[in-house]
């Protein structure tokens, strides 16, 4: 990797794989509705096997991975405990993970316009990952 925007970018996407794999499993084993259930499941293997080219990329060129930070991991944990303690539905779940993926959405589309610099390939990763938050979130809304 010969730009700083290219490792930038894959640590950005990196790091929001491994949040959106934390919020799935978060409420994963409270969801009842089967349906939801199988979108919940196959979209965490989607976000784990991007992560894991992605992860692959870094490591190949000698750069260091990303996790989420401690903030935003404590706060996403604590507003899924709270709304589902109020209400522990397939409904809240389905609003959680649309909350999640709307706000990966923003993230990532500001990281691609932040590191403009980065090769295609980084690109290419961020923006199938785009899709693949913009799918689930397409899939759970009938589940709000």
């Amino acid at each position: 990797m010969e730009n700083s925007d290219t490792v930038k970018l894959l640590q950005e996407c990196d790091a929001g794989t491994k949040m959106a794999v934390a919020s799935i499993d978060e409420v994963l084993d409270k969801v009842c509705d089967q349906t939801v259930k199988a979108l919940l499941d196959e979209s965490k293997r989607r976000h784990e096997a991007l992560g894991n080219r992605i992860h692959s990329l870094l490591v190949e060129n000698g750069s260091q991975e990303k996790n989420p930070s401690p903030m935003a991991k404590g706060m996403s944990w604590v507003k899924t405990n709270w709304k589902m303690g109020m209400e522990e539905s397939d409904a809240t779940a389905a609003d959680l993970i649309t909350d999640g993926c709307n706000m990966g959405v923003k993230s990532l589309h500001r990281y691609l316009n932040q590191y403009k610099a980065a090769d295609q390939t980084a690109r290419g990763l961020c923006t199938e990952l785009i899709k693949t938050e913009e799918k689930l979130s397409a899939d759970l809304r009938p589940y709000l």
